[in-house]
């Protein structure tokens, strides 16, 4: 990803993609997802790490409501990073991630992430490019870390375009329903889009190993951004062939004959 560019990658859904049906075979999807995790947690050998990422109002909140309703509270946690507390800062800027990682049998969704670290720190002038670069380092084996452990690692960035952003940060003024989502930064974040970009076009390069690649999601309809993740995360379930465990009656069946 070295030519790495986001202004060449599409924001909405392919042409062919149709709401209607599309949002069908969501509701489908989320079907699968609540046995694919039911067996995950049952099993208890593997853990899921989703990691969302994307600009101020690209929906990540909304995202995880349409994609993860329905299934057991039991198997899957939320974990939203906010501005580092005294505590968190006093320590290494891993310290406070690694204790929000899944364990085995479990789910768990970033709603931002350890990239805030490299991202925000940056576009603010908190750390220089040698400190970013040591720290796209920390990440990576981090990352190789958790995956040696059976942690599976999905990395999503929502591709909002500027346009949608804005009428969004607009709806946040205007819609009663959404003034509370409203921060005082809010119009300083829309400002400072070119340079999240490059933030953000500089982690794809540096942090997208094959073994958990970044997934740029186009994320300018709901319906679609939501179709793009649990279709993923189901292909990934999938693929790691769970089992639900023997009993010990049925155990000693096989162990006879």
């Amino acid at each position: 990803m070295a030519d790495f560019d986001l202004t060449q990658l599409p924001t909405r859904a392919p042409a062919n993609a149709r709401k209607a049906a599309t949002k069908r075979a969501n509701k489908k999807l989320r079907q699968e997802l609540v046995e694919l995790q039911d067996r995950l947690y049952a099993e208890g050998r593997h853990s899921v790490l989703i990691i969302l990422q994307g600009m101020d109002a690209s929906g990540k909140d909304g995202l995880i409501r349409r994609v993860f309703s329905g299934i057991n509270p039991q198997g899957v946690r939320v974990y939203s990073f906010k501005e580092p507390t005294e505590t968190e800062l006093a320590h290494d800027f891993l310290w406070r991630i690694h204790q929000q990682t899944p364990a085995r049998g479990m789910m768990q969704v970033f709603n931002r992430s350890q990239y805030e670290d490299v991202l925000i720190t940056r576009v603010e002038g908190l750390i220089n490019d040698a400190e970013a670069r040591r720290r796209f380092t920390a990440i990576n084996n981090f990352e190789k870390l958790l995956q040696q452990a059976g942690t599976t690692i999905l990395k999503f960035y929502l591709h909002v375009s500027e346009e949608e952003q804005q009428d969004r940060l607009q709806e946040r003024i205007t819609d009663p329903d959404k003034r509370w989502k409203y921060e005082a930064g809010d119009e300083k974040k829309a400002s400072q889009r070119p340079a999240y970009r490059a933030a953000y076009e500089d982690v794809f390069r540096h942090c997208s190993p094959a073994s958990c690649p970044w997934h740029i999601v186009p994320a300018d309809q709901n319906w679609y951004k939501a179709h793009f993740v649990a279709q993923t995360l189901r292909d990934t379930l999938v693929a790691l062939d769970m089992q639900y465990p023997t009993t010990k009656k049925e155990k000693s069946k096989a162990e006879q004959g």
